[in-house]
C-alpha cells in the first residue's frame, strides 16, 4: 500500500514512513492512493470474530508491505490487551432504534486510545534497531494528549510534547496528562484555544529548520496509523447490527473530523452506511460546511464538551481531497490564508450522498444527558450526548439501527453531568488516585518562538 498527500507534491510513501512522519512535507495529510474493498461475504465473515481479529481483517490492507499478518495481530493483542472491556468497543441498546458504542474501556476513558495504544506499538515497533529518535509534537483538547502519553510513556526512542490549552480542559483530562512523569513526557499549557496550539504543531512540521533539525510526528488524527484503526470499529458495531445485509447510521461527536471520517473510509471499503451524522456543538464549521457549504472559522467558544471546541478541522482536508478527485493546495492555502472557504458543488454533493449534520445547543445537550439516564439508565459525558441529541431527531427510518459513539467515560466530565442529571459518576479504579498525584506542566504564550525554542532545549536532535 503506498499513500498520497492530499495537496500532491510530497512523494509517495509506504505505511511504515507515513505512520513515523504524520504530516506529509508539503503540509497536506496522506491517505492511500486507493481505498481496499471488501465483499459482503468478507464483511459477514466478520461476524463472531474478536475485535483484535476484526482488526487484523480491515488493517491488513493499509500495512501491507511493512508488517505481516502476524506482526500486526501480535501489535493489537498487546495494544487491546490493556482494555476493561472484553469487547473492546461494546454496544448498548437505548431504544428500539438508538444504540451506544462505547469507546471509553481504555487507560485513559476515552476513544482516542482506541488508536493510541496501537500507534505507540508501531511507533516504538519502527523505530527498534535503527538508532533513530521521534520526537512527538502534539496538541489537544482534551483526550487525544493524555492517551498519547499513556501510549509512550517511558518508551525508548521517543520523546513527546503535548500542548493543551490552559483551562480549557477538564480537570481530569488536564490531570491524566501532567501527572505522568516519565522523563520523556513533557506536557505544555498555551494561552490560547485548541486552533491556536493545532496551528503551532503544523507551523513547526512546515518550518524547515526546525523540521530538518529533529525527526517529528504526529499523534493527532492527522496521522494516517491513528485514523486507520478508528474505521474497525465501524465494522466490528456494524456487523453486530445485521451488516451487510442491513444498513446502519452513525452519529458522531465530532471536532476534528478524525472519527468520523473513518465511517467515510469504512463505508469507502464496502461497509453498508446509511447516513453518517456529523454532530457539533456551537463551534459548528462543520455542520455549516455540509448543510450550505459554508467552512469559515469563527471564534471558538468554550462550552461543556471542550473536545469539540474547534474551529478548523484538520481531517476534513481529506473529505475535500477525496470529493475533489485530486490535490486540494490551491483550496486549503486559501483558507489558511483568509480562514474562509466555500465547498465546490462536487464537493457538496458528494458529501450529501452519506453526510448528514446537526448544531446542537448546549440545553439540548443536557436534556440528551437527562433523556439517557432516565429512560435508557446510562450515564453519558457531554460529547456522547451531543451525538446522540442528533441521532434522536436525525428522522431516519424506523428500520436503520443509529448507533452513537460514546467517545469518552462520563467521569472525565463530572461536573457537567452532575449538573444536567444530579449524578455525579466516579472515576473507574483503572484511572487510579488521579487527584492524588504531584502534576508537572509549563505554561507557555502561544507563539512559535516561544513553544518551538522550548522543544528545540529538550528534544534530541537527528543523528
Amino acid at each position: 500500500m503506498r499513500y498520497k498527500s492530499t495537496r500532491g507534491t510530497a512523494p509517495t510513501l509506504g505505511f511504515r514512513d507515513v505512520t513515523l512522519a504524520g504530516l506529509a512535507s508539503d503540509g497536506g495529510l496522506y491517505v492511500p492512493d486507493s481505498w481496499p474493498s471488501f465483499s459482503p461475504e468478507q464483511i459477514a465473515g466478520l461476524r463472531g470474530l474478536s475485535y483484535v481479529e476484526t482488526a487484523v481483517r480491515v488493517m491488513l490492507p493499509f500495512v501491507e508491505g511493512d508488517l505481516s499478518e502476524e506482526e500486526l495481530r501480535a501489535l493489537c493483542t498487546q495494544a487491546y490487551g490493556r482494555f476493561s472491556h472484553a469487547a473492546v468497543t461494546p454496544l448498548v441498546q437505548l431504544d428500539h432504534q438508538n444504540f451506544l458504542l462505547e469507546l471509553f474501556h481504555g487507560p485513559t476513558l476515552a476513544f482516542k486510545d482506541v488508536a493510541l495504544q496501537l500507534l505507540g506499538l508501531l511507533f516504538e515497533k519502527f523505530l527498534t534497531g535503527t538508532g533513530d529518535h521521534l520526537t512527538i509534537v502534539g496538541a489537544t483538547s482534551g483526550d487525544t494528549g493524555s492517551a498519547a502519553i499513556d501510549a509512550v510513556a517511558g518508551r525508548t526512542g521517543i520523546d513527546i510534547f503535548m500542548l493543551h490549552p490552559k483551562g480549557r480542559v477538564s480537570d481530569v483530562q488536564r490531570r491524566q496528562m501532567t501527572t505522568v512523569l516519565a522523563p520523556n513526557i513533557h506536557n505544555i499549557a498555551i494561552e490560547g484555544s485548541f486552533d491556536d496550539a493545532q496551528a503551532l504543531v503544523k507551523a513547526m512540521f512546515n518550518h524547515a529548520d526546525f523540521a530538518g533539525r529533529f525527526q517529528v510526528t504526529a499523534v493527532n488524527s492527522i496521522n494516517w496509523a491513528r485514523l486507520m484503526a478508528q474505521v474497525v470499529y465501524y465494522f466490528y458495531a456494524a456487523v453486530r447490527l445485521g451488516a451487510p445485509d442491513r444498513e446502519v447510521a452513525f452519529s458522531v461527536p465530532t471536532g476534528n473530523f478524525g472519527d468520523v471520517f473513518a465511517g467515510y473510509v469504512a463505508h469507502k471499503m464496502g461497509l453498508p452506511i446509511a447516513k453518517l451524522i456529523v454532530a457539533t456543538n456551537v463551534n459548528d464549521i462543520l455542520h455549516r460546511a455540509l448543510s450550505n457549504g459554508d467552512y469559515s472559522a469563527g471564534t471558538v467558544t468554550p462550552t461543556a464538551a471542550p473536545s469539540m471546541d474547534i474551529q478548523v478541522s484538520s481531517n476534513f482536508e481529506r473529505l475535500l481531497f477525496d470529493l475533489a478527485g485530486g490535490s486540494v493546495a490551491d483550496q486549503m492555502a486559501g483558507f489558511e490564508s483568509t480562514k474562509a472557504m466555500r465547498l465546490t458543488n462536487a464537493q457538496r454533493e458528494g458529501a450529501a450522498a452519506l453526510f448528514a449534520s446537526d448544531r446542537i445547543e448546549p440545553g439540548e445537550m443536557s436534556e440528551a444527558m437527562r433523556w439517557a439516564s432516565a429512560e435508557a439508565g446510562e450515564v453519558i459525558d457531554p460529547h456522547t450526548a451531543i451525538g446522540l441529541a442528533a441521532a434522536r431527531r436525525a428522522n431516519l427510518p424506523g428500520d436503520v439501527s443509529i448507533v452513537t459513539l460514546a467517545t469518552a467515560h462520563p467521569a472525565k466530565f463530572a461536573d457537567a453531568v452532575e449538573r444536567a442529571t444530579g449524578l455525579r459518576p466516579s472515576v473507574p479504579a483503572r484511572a487510579g488516585d488521579l487527584f492524588e498525584r504531584q502534576e508537572r506542566y509549563d505554561v507557555l504564550p502561544a507563539t512559535f518562538e516561544a513553544v518551538s525554542g522550548y522543544i528545540a532545549e529538550r528534544a534530541t536532535p537527528r543523528p
